[in-house]
C-alpha cells in the first residue's frame, strides 16, 4: 500500500465506505502532519507511542567491524541511530 492507497483507505473508513466524502487533501495534510510529528521526535530522541498500535523510538548501534564481502577486508562500521517501531499488544493480536 502506497501513501495514496493509505488516504484512501481511510477516507473511505472515516465516511463509512465512501471514500469521496472526506476530503482527499485534508487527510493527506494529517498524514504529513503525523510523520513530521513522529520523525521530529526522534530526530530528539524521544519516544512516541501509540497506546494499542506501538512505539517509535530511535535505537543507537555501536560502531564495529566488519568485512568487505569482495575483498575480506576488515572495515570498521561507523555508530549511528536508527528508527525502530516496536508494535503493541493490540497490534500484535489482531494481526495473529
Amino acid at each position: 500500500m502506497n501513501k495514496t492507497e493509505l488516504i484512501k483507505a481511510m477516507a473511505a473508513k472515516l465516511a463509512g465506505g465512501d471514500p469521496g466524502v472526506f476530503p482527499f487533501k485534508v487527510l493527506e495534510k494529517f498524514l504529513d502532519s503525523l510523520t513530521k510529528v513522529i520523525t521530529g521526535e526522534l530526530k530528539k530522541k524521544e519516544k512516541v507511542t501509540l497506546v494499542g498500535f506501538g512505539t517509535f523510538a530511535v535505537s543507537h548501534r555501536k560502531e564495529k567491524e566488519g568485512r568487505n564481502p569482495r575483498t575480506g577486508e576488515k572495515i570498521k562500521i561507523k555508530a549511528k541511530d536508527i528508527p525502530v517501531f516496536k508494535p503493541g499488544k493490540e497490534l500484535k493480536e489482531k494481526v495473529k
